[in-house]
């Protein structure tokens, strides 16, 4: 497994760079070929390359999904070598999530019985999944359960809940004009986005853990000219779907504050909140089967399995590496947990496909799948 690793994070994979994320892919592909003598599907979509791999003939029963890319840019092996040193793996992307990927391809080549188990590894999760969501979606729908091959959280906890993301772009028109000769002549943007950056501040509800939080700002030309565009991007993270609705209407409900300015907003609701009902009785499985204590953790970032979740399908994220670090210099892996937590993925894999099939292939978003209650 550590060989494996080693693999995928020799080969970068930013995730905006879809050459990158192309050739990362053929690399997957080839260690999958290996472990499970089996030719993935590589699925293209808009320039991003994603890989599944299906077995059996009908629709699948337990989804694996992972994904490939990572936010390091390319050039960051020089400054962050892989390396392995006291038990601990390091290197660009092994935490989140290219040792979870290795995890699934082993998990199922360990299976006596493959017919059910669908893998999807895409290429895209870390800039929200533009490109891969109806993908994931689709190979959700027919499953009694998801696994996330997600690094970890604190501690090797598994994550049973996790925040939902809305992202949004807001751009302000004025008017230009010189800062010195003729200033009132303007209409100021960078004043403008200020008043928004303060709107949208005061959404945030720390009593119900919803964060709402203005992050890259850009404003003006030169130093001598009254900005005639400002821009403003925004993060928000909320607990449940009511408070993203709120949030979200608020966002869309801006309006100028002064006389002559525009804005335009875009972006919206990313994925919803992934609920702990999703989890529960799959969380509940995992203590059962796990020789070792398991605990369990709601987390702020979001997942590929907030979007299987929104669907009503039982999902458990977390399954992957035990370690931390994710997107930070410190980013590293507990080897001695690689195998243990494999070991977990496959014992839940078998049985979920010896319960039989579920009535999950009537989900519709907002109802619970089978083995939620």
């Amino acid at each position: 497994m550590i060989d494996d690793i080693k693999t995928l994070v020799l080969c970068e994979s930013p995730s905006e760079d879809h050459d990158a994320v192309a050739r990362s892919a053929e690399v997957v592909a080839g260690v999958g070929r290996r472990l499970l003598d089996a030719e993935p599907e590589r699925l293209v979509t808009d320039g991003c390359t994603h890989l599944r791999w299906r077995f059996g003939d009908g629709p699948p029963r337990v989804l694996l999904l992972g994904h490939h890319d990572t936010v390091w840019p390319l050039g960051s092996l020089r400054t962050h070598p892989f390396e392995v040193r006291d038990g601990v793996l390091r290197g660009p992307g092994c935490f989140d999530m290219k040792a979870g990927v290795v995890m699934a391809l082993h998990a199922v080549a360990a299976l006596p019985d493959r017919t059910g188990v669908s893998i999807l590894i895409t290429g895209d999760e870390e800039i929200g999944s533009p490109l891969s969501r109806p993908l994931i979606e689709e190979e959700a729908r027919s499953c009694d359960a998801v696994f996330v091959l997600e690094a970890s959280a604190d501690g090797g906890a598994l994550k049973t809940r996790r925040k939902g993301v809305s992202r949004y772009w807001i751009e302000v028109e004025g008017r230009a004009a010189h800062a010195g000769l003729e200033p009132e002549k303007g209409v100021n943007a960078g004043i403008e986005v200020a008043h928004q950056i303060l709107a949208v501040a005061a959404l945030a509800d720390p009593d119900r853990g919803t964060t709402v939080v203005p992050t890259a700002l850009t404003a003006g030309t030169t130093t001598n000219t009254v900005p005639a565009t400002a821009s403003v991007a925004v993060d928000a993270r909320v607990w449940d779907a009511a408070e993203q609705d709120r949030v979200d209407r608020a966002v869309r409900s801006l309006r100028p504050v002064l006389a002559g300015s525009r804005i335009h907003i875009a972006g919206g609701i990313n994925r919803p909140p992934l609920d702990g009902k999703a989890s529960s009785d799959l969380f509940k499985l995992a203590v059962s089967l796990s020789p070792d204590p398991l605990t369990e953790a709601a987390v702020g970032g979001a997942s590929d399995g907030n979007f299987t979740a929104g669907l009503g399908v039982p999902t458990l994220d977390g399954l992957g590496a035990v370690g931390g670090g994710a997107h930070a210099d410190h980013e590293h892996v507990l080897v001695a947990e690689l195998p243990r937590r494999t070991a977990l993925l496959i014992a839940l894999t078998k049985t979920v496909l010896a319960q039989g099939s579920s009535s999950a292939t009537t989900n519709t978003p907002g109802e619970s799948g089978a083995g939620q209650r």
